[in-house]
């Protein structure tokens, strides 16, 4: 189905700083609603230009239907439309990834994010089948999700220059950590209506040089205002204050090292006493030599003014 602009219409920008919001859970795993609506604000009040529940630091893979439409209206609610929401809802079926879409736009959500399928080896003719069939069961732009890392599937550019002409698919979050396949992305859509997001947090200047639209930030969740200043200084033309931002990432992203980025990154929100909980078992734990590392890092930060 080849694009039609005449007859599809964007009613949001997707740009800027995204948060893939924590999903705060108490010690039994059920879902924290009132911390879930303190967040969604926290991060709103910090400048983010998008919430997206059900990401992969919000825990997407791990949760059960019910739970994350429970999520996604609360975050609905709270946000009342003053950012756009973005709901993921990819799964590994076809059928599942559909289900879930259609009930992200019952919801309300404004855009939805769908990851590869993961586990089974897929083809990229499956792939471009896949994401095909998600996007026409729907009305909401889609923004693909690779990040082959997790899900052991790969969007290849030849296949994402294909499904951007799909009229609703409208971008791609990469999350490769590959730069140059991000530059390919950039390439092989540049003049169309379609935008590319860096998942990784450390390339999102980066992107933004090479003609990208901001960043899906895991980081955002522990230090909203630094990865806003990175998109709204570089817009101004701000470059060294931009560069700033960029490299002031850094000393937390030094501390994936230490385990399960996702699982860091809640507990560097609860270590700046956020009760967000931890992640649901078995993606619980970070030794002990994180944890310090996470809280020097987070202590010299505080002493630098970061939030």
């Amino acid at each position: 189905m080849a694009a039609d602009e005449g007859k599809w219409k964007m009613n949001i920008e997707i740009k800027g700083i995204i948060t893939p919001i924590l999903t705060p859970m108490r010690e039994d795993e059920s879902i924290n609603e009132e911390e879930l609506r303190s967040q969604v604000n926290r991060l709103i009040n910090a400048g983010v230009h998008g919430i997206f529940p059900l990401g992969t630091n919000g825990e997407g893979y791990i949760l059960d239907d019910e739970e994350k439409e429970l999520i996604l209206k609360i975050v609905i609610d709270e946000v009342k439309g003053r950012v756009p929401v973005y709901a993921g809802t990819g799964c590994i079926s076809t059928r599942d990834t559909v289900r879930m879409s259609q009930m992200a736009e019952a919801a309300g959500a404004d855009v939805l994010s769908i990851i590869t399928p993961s586990f089974a080896q897929a083809s990229q003719e499956e792939l471009y089948e896949h994401f095909m069939a998600a996007a026409q069961a729907v009305k909401l732009p889609v923004l693909l999700y690779n990040i082959p890392a997790r899900t052991g599937n790969a969007l290849l550019p030849g296949t994402v220059e294909k499904l951007s002409h799909i009229e609703n698919i409208v971008g791609i979050k990469d999350s490769s950590g590959n730069f140059d396949n991000m530059l390919q992305y950039l390439e092989i859509t540049r003049g169309r209506s379609f935008v590319v997001l860096s998942g990784n947090d450390s390339l999102i200047l980066w992107n933004l040089l090479a003609g990208g639209a901001g960043s899906i930030s895991g980081c955002s969740n522990v230090y909203p205002k630094n990865m806003v200043a990175i998109y709204e200084r570089f817009i101004k033309g701000d470059m060294e204050g931009a560069r700033n931002a960029q490299d002031a990432v850094r000393s937390l992203r030094n501390c994936f090292k230490y385990g399960n980025p996702n699982t860091l990154v809640k507990t560097a929100a609860a270590l700046l006493g956020y009760p967000v909980g931890k992640c649901r078992k078995p993606f619980d734990q970070v030794s002990q030599e994180g944890v310090q590392a996470l809280k020097q890092v987070l202590e010299e930060n505080k002493r630098l003014g970061l939030e």
